[in-house]
C-alpha cells in the first residue's frame, strides 16, 4: 500500500485527563509523524495538536481509531 501525505487534527477537551494517553498513542505511531504542533487554546478550554504525517490509509486509520476512542478527544484526518 502506498504512503500518502496528510494532516491529523486532534482536539483535547480535558488536558489533564487525556493528554498522557494521547501522547502515548502518538509515541507508538511516531514513525509516521513528520511534524507536530501543539497549542493550548485557553479561552475555549481545549488543547489542539496538529500532525503532518506520511502513512498508508491503514496506518492512519489505526492511529485515528485509537485516538477517537479516548474520552474527551476529537480527531479528524485529511490525506492527499
Amino acid at each position: 500500500m502506498q504512503k500518502r501525505l496528510g494532516i491529523i487534527g486532534i482536539i483535547i477537551k480535558d488536558r489533564n485527563k487525556a493528554a498522557g494517553a494521547v501522547n502515548n498513542i502518538l509515541s507508538d505511531h511516531g514513525e509516521m509523524i513528520v511534524g507536530r504542533m501543539g497549542l493550548p487554546f485557553r479561552e475555549r478550554g481545549v488543547s489542539i495538536i496538529d500532525l503532518i504525517i506520511e502513512a498508508t490509509t491503514d496506518e492512519v486509520g489505526a492511529l485515528t481509531g485509537k485516538l477517537g476512542m479516548l474520552d474527551g478527544v476529537q480527531v479528524k484526518s485529511l490525506l492527499v
